[in-house]
């Protein structure tokens, strides 16, 4: 059930060519909480890792509306690598879109350098005990000439296992007029950066999201992208990060319950149930819930295109992009929760991937921005409620 055009149907049939590849060693690398490196291999060989690239510099030049596809074809054969794949490809297409705006020298050589191979990228941000929201970080950044140091320890650090850079958030408390959050660029082999094996988890285990401590990682300026007030809702984390970070959530969990609803339709017509009324009913059930999530994904990037999330208020933007994340994390789970009423015991068997995909949808509904802080950005701007000062430079 869907239309698309012929520019994004190419995608889709690319992402599901190594889908259906990656479907057949995902139970290998959940079972033994590994990476899976021969997909980064097969996602190069393909192009998929320039996805976001231009096409002038060597990549597929794939806009929101085909990125977001593709993750979810990818998450339908594995979800780990999915995600994990998200994490390269959402800053990459970020730097695109501003060096069509700018020109920038600096981000030009690194689409290049992504184009050719040498650069993976992961967003490390989040940290135990505070909400990973963007606006404020533990991690210190401390001025030195020419730059910072930066010292702090990072969780959910996922696709760190073969990136080569990243991107962390600090925070530089003596700065003058007050803290600022700094969006800092980090190569992972530098002196002073550590990955630590953290990562033993119930679902999503193919992504390996281990803790990365950075101790005194001197960050030169040229390297600080952003910087914005401690505790403020910002017009460029919203137009560079919440805009494409919440729907590319929503689009990979839509795919590992997709995932799962192919895998559920086809066992079942097998053995002849597909007539049932009520197998009938539960798989209605779920394409419907599958299609409200697409269908807000896809107004999301509508809304990119034209603009218009930009021209409502950076607090109205960030609600509008966390509904899109909500729907899409908890339909999934919807969709996972119904789906057991007619696979019965076989969702329970470690042999069959129902069950891992179960299991890796659990953590839609706590990934940022999680149900809880969504409901309440939501929640106030309906009531017209600032939930913070706002930073308004584009």
């Amino acid at each position: 059930m869907r239309c698309l055009n012929a520019t994004q149907q190419r995608f889709v049939d690319l992402a599901g060519e190594l889908a259906d590849v990656f479907a057949g060693r995902a139970a290998e690398h959940d079972r033994d909480n590994t990476f899976p490196y021969r997909n980064y291999d097969d996602l190069r060989e393909s192009g998929l890792l320039a996805l976001a690239v231009p096409e002038e510099m060597g990549g597929l030049g794939a806009g929101m509306a085909e990125i977001l596809l593709v993750l979810e074809r990818l998450a339908m054969g594995d979800g780990a690598t999915a995600l994990a794949v998200t994490m390269h490809t959402l800053p990459v297409a970020q730097w695109a879109g501003i060096w069509r705006r700018t020109g920038s020298d600096r981000l030009e050589s690194m689409l290049r350098a992504v184009a050719e191979g040498r650069m993976i990228w992961s967003s490390v941000t989040s940290e135990m005990g505070m909400p990973n929201d963007l606006t404020d970080a533990r991690t210190q950044a401390v001025r030195v000439p020419g730059g910072y140091l930066v010292t702090g320890r990072k969780s959910f650090g996922t696709n760190t296992a073969v990136a080569t850079h990243c991107s962390v958030t600090a925070r530089d408390e003596h700065a003058d007029g007050g803290p600022l959050v700094l969006f800092c660029q980090v190569e992972l082999d530098q002196p002073g950066v550590r990955i630590h094996q953290t990562w033993d988890t119930l679902g999503m285990r193919g992504t390996q999201s281990n803790d990365v401590e950075f101790h005194e990682v001197f960050v030169p300026d040229e390297a600080v992208g952003h910087r914005l007030p401690a505790g403020h809702l910002d017009a460029r984390v919203l137009r560079t990060t919440w805009a494409w970070a919440l729907p590319a959530f929503a689009a990979v969990y839509t795919g590992v319950a997709a995932g799962a609803l192919d895998w559920t339709v086809s066992q079942l017509s097998a053995k002849g149930r597909q007539h049932d009324p009520v197998v009938q009913d539960a798989i209605g059930e779920c394409q419907i819930l599958l299609e409200t999530s697409r269908a807000l994904i896809h107004r999301h990037v509508d809304e990119v295109r034209t603009g218009r999330l930009f021209d409502v208020g950076v607090q109205e933007g960030v609600a509008r992009c966390a509904v899109v994340k909500y729907v899409g994390a908890n339909n999934a789970t919807q969709v996972m929760r119904r789906l057991v009423d007619v696979v019965g015991g076989a969702s329970y068997a470690r042999a069959l991937p129902f069950e891992r995909m179960w299991r890796d949808v659990q953590a839609a509904t706590f990934m940022p921005i999680n149900n809880v802080t969504a409901r309440k950005i939501v929640g106030a701007t309906a009531a017209g409620v600032p939930v913070a000062p706002v930073s308004d430079r584009r």
